[in-house]
């Protein structure tokens, strides 16, 4: 039973926060940006099937999503910095580096899970692709 009529609710559990991208290699990158791009294409190509006003051309690392009533998105790989930038209508331009959450000292080694992070604010390429888009390409899968 609480000492206090109004207990203070339990501390929530600490976030992790990205501050700097996962060292990763030119090979690495160029796997976990073309999954990506791969299931983003394949599931926007599902989408325009829907709604043929919907326009998606990927080629050469560069995207390009033309969606009526807000605006053309592009996406594209930029292996010197191993960075996927986008530009949106809505939020602007972003640079995303990979991200690895969970390998921290006191979690199991090989349990991370990676995602493409703006490092900047802390937003994600998958969450602003689900929320901007409505296009969920998940995160891309466990890092060994």
């Amino acid at each position: 039973m609480p000492d206090a009529e109004d207990p203070k609710p339990p501390e929530p559990e600490p976030q992790e926060e990205a501050t700097k991208p996962t060292d990763i290699s030119y090979e690495e990158f160029n796997e976990y940006a073309d999954q990506l791009f791969e299931t983003l294409q394949g599931r926007l190509e599902d989408m325009q099937e829907a709604d043929n006003s919907l326009e998606v051309e990927y080629a050469a690392g560069v995207m390009t999503v033309e969606i009526p009533n807000k605006g053309t998105y592009v996406l594209n790989k930029q292996p010197p910095n191993k960075q996927i930038w986008l530009s949106s209508p809505i939020s602007g331009p972003k640079r995303f580096d990979w991200v690895v959450f969970g390998e921290s000292m006191d979690q199991k080694e090989g349990g991370g899970t990676g995602d493409w992070i703006y490092l900047r604010d802390g937003s994600s390429l998958t969450q602003i692709l689900r929320k901007e888009i409505g296009v969920e390409v998940g995160m891309t899968p466990d890092v060994e």
